[in-house]
């Protein structure tokens, strides 16, 4: 079991968590992922790793509230028991050689981009972060970018932070300005690294992107996540989760990411009014 030393809450469905992990923080290297039991009966989940302290043994991760594991993970408080925390897991992202990079991170994305643009910036090369969030209330790691980046674009679909705008707007804006990238790195919803991919695509521009697919059990072994790259089969968990992004098959893993969109919601709330009865019971 490991301990949970700080709990922080980013916005309204975003908590950070620093648990106590420290054979993890010796091992795990930026793109990589642990996955979580919050209870002996829980469900996995996979979680990237955003940041670590080697000295206190910690690793940082960043969760979005969006289902019923999520929801149990976030109603524990500093001091209590992750019940699993296993990892590191998947290939790390590969940094070397790269002199210039563009880091394009969007919405809850952004704590997978972060530690990537840091290591990138730590090794000297020189770094362009772009992010983008629905608006300013969603905002999470901005002063971080900034120390890391040598030019940060912010973007935010209604104007209230940044440009208005989508971070593929900002990306051609400088891939037009004769801006030229090793690569491009972008993490966050599928259908935003679509369409960086696709925008790369016209100018000829290595992209890697980070397929957080649905996981199981981390070892390739349960199939779930698997998705189509090149025209062949791969495993997210042991091959991934970064990939080419001009050959991912992007449709076919918007859809298989849906699958179970519906049961997750409904767990969701069924998770929520279970916490409320306990509330109120102990009220």
């Amino acid at each position: 079991m490991n301990r949970i030393v700080r709990k922080e809450r980013l916005n309204t469905a975003v908590t950070l968590f620093e648990v106590e992990a420290p054979l993890i923080a010796k091992k795990a290297k930026p793109g990589q992922f642990i996955i979580l039991r919050v209870d002996e009966n829980g469900e996995r989940i996979p979680i990237t790793v955003c940041d670590l302290d080697l000295d206190k043994g910690t690793v940082t991760i960043i969760v979005q509230i969006v289902g019923a594991t999520t929801e149990k993970l976030n109603a524990l408080d500093e001091g209590s028991f992750i019940h699993d925390f296993v990892g590191p897991l998947g290939v790390p992202t590969k940094l070397e050689g790269r002199n210039k990079v563009a880091v394009i991170g969007g919405g809850v994305g952004c704590a997978i981009a972060y530690p990537v643009a840091k290591a990138l910036h730590r090794q000297g090369c020189v770094v362009h972060s772009i992010t983008g969030f629905r608006s300013r209330d969603l905002v999470i790691l901005e002063k971080q970018f900034e120390s890391v980046s040598d030019v940060f674009i912010k973007k935010s679909d209604d104007g209230t932070w940044g440009e208005k705008g989508l971070v593929t707007d900002a990306l051609r804006a400088l891939l037009d300005a004769g801006e030229k990238y090793d690569e491009v790195i972008a993490i966050g919803p599928m259908i935003m690294m679509k369409f960086v991919s696709l925008l790369t695509k016209e100018y000829n521009v290595k992209t890697v992107v980070s397929m957080n697919s649905i996981m199981i059990d981390g070892t390739g072994m349960c199939g779930c996540c698997r998705l189509t790259v090149g025209g062949k089969t791969r495993f997210a968990c042991i091959e991934g989760p970064e990939f080419d992004g001009h050959q991912v098959d992007f449709d076919e893993a918007i859809k298989r990411s849906a699958i179970y969109s519906d049961f997750e919601r409904r767990a969701h709330v069924k998770q929520c009014s279970l916490m409320n009865k306990e509330v109120l019971s102990n009220g």
